[in-house]
């Protein structure tokens, strides 16, 4: 029997036992009734000069050890997103050879973050060297949201207009992505307005004039309602990725007009249960697929808690809990984010969800962070 203290705020413990690791067993390849991405995240050089404003230096040994582990789960990987802290310490040089090493490595499917992460000033410059470097590297790109097209866009002409033209050069499908102000508040009013009904439209009117270029539309509004009625309104043929981390059962398990695929970061932390219930659901049993799935939403909704682009901290955090990384530290010192009582309830619901692989690892770890922060 492993036990652990959690703080509390007032500074006092409590005693936790934890459960035993659960065998989800191995998935026999990717899901054939979903196409699902995990959005993976990075592991930094402890001893390197990682922090803020620094230039990320990153653990390859390890941070490409995990990637090999979401494609043996049967995951795609989608390589230097918001969950790699794309815009919140990884800069575009090392995303952009996080992503070639990636590709080299990848055994199963990868798509990656295009941006306008560096220094050109012009949004639609920045977005086509992007583009380039990653095309070129046969990888299928995400179009992220941009920052630099939001401050300077006047309206939905503008975000059409620099849309336009790079949805014009590439020669295989995209993925479109709406990251909403609750990951990064500088995108309030993507798409040309703060009415999200009114966005869409814009939106829905960019995939209707370039359906040949888009694999899908990549979500992330933490509203379930708004993504069935945007999933209803899509072109035949044209995919809507879920990217809400707070209702993903419900979305991936669908209803009767359709469902969402998914490009989540959760499914980082929380892979092997998501790996078998995607396999479940293979199998037409969306009842068994929302049970297997439904003890992890508890723990997605904490480490997406309020700052909301502050979950990164929780991701990584259980990877190293995990001993997928053998070091407690962050791009950027962005271990720091987040509360030692926030961390604690974070192994709790992990333990809950029975996606501690290793308990006496983790209780060991977690004690000597408890050690040096209380």
């Amino acid at each position: 029997m492993t036990t652990v203290r959690l703080p509390r705020p007032d500074g006092t413990f409590t005693t936790h036992t934890l459960d035993e690791p659960k065998d989800w067993g191995a998935p026999a390849g990717p899901p054939t009734s979903r196409v699902a991405f995990a959005a993976a995240h990075v592991v930094a050089d402890p001893f390197a000069d990682n922090t803020p404003g620094a230039p990320a230096q990153l653990d390859w040994d390890a941070t490409l050890s995990f990637r090999r582990r979401l494609w043996d789960l049967g995951f795609g990987v989608a390589e230097a997103m918001d969950t790699a802290q794309r815009g919140m310490g990884l800069d575009w040089p090392t995303a952009l050879e996080l992503i070639r090493r990636s590709a080299a490595e990848a055994t199963g499917r990868i798509a990656a973050g295009v941006g306008t992460d560096h220094d050109t000033a012009d949004p639609l410059t920045a977005y086509t060297e992007q583009l380039e470097a990653v095309t070129a590297l046969g990888v299928q790109p995400i179009l992220m949201c941009s920052r630099k097209l939001a401050a300077v866009a006047r309206g939905p002409e503008d975000y059409q207009r620099v849309y336009a033209a790079l949805l014009e050069q590439v020669t295989e499908p995209v993925i479109l992505h709406w990251l909403g102000p609750a990951f990064d508040p500088a995108l309030t009013g993507y798409w040309g307005s703060t009415d999200v009904a009114e966005a869409t439209k814009h939106f829905l009117d960019l995939i209707h004039t370039y359906l040949s270029k888009v694999d899908g539309v990549k979500v992330s509004l933490l509203d379930a309602g708004h993504e069935v009625s945007l999933r209803r309104a899509l072109p035949d043929g044209v995919r809507c990725y879920t990217g809400d981390d707070y209702n993903y059962p419900e979305l991936i398990a669908g209803d009767d007009v359709g469902h969402s695929d998914a490009l989540l970061g959760i499914f980082d932390p929380i892979a092997p249960a998501a790996a078998s219930a995607l396999h479940v659901l293979d199998s037409g049993d969306a009842q068994e697929f929302r049970a297997i799935l439904e003890p992890t939403v508890a723990l997605s909704r904490h480490i997406f808690g309020a700052p909301t682009f502050h979950y990164k901290t929780g991701v990584v955090f259980l990877a190293w809990l995990n001993g997928f990384q053998d070091a407690w530290s962050m791009v950027g010192g962005m271990q720091s984010a987040r509360s030692l009582v926030h961390l604690g309830e974070t192994l709790r619901l992990a333990d809950a969800a029975g996606l501690l692989v290793d308990p006496a690892l983790a209780a060991a770890r977690w004690e000597q962070l408890v050690g040096v922060l209380s």
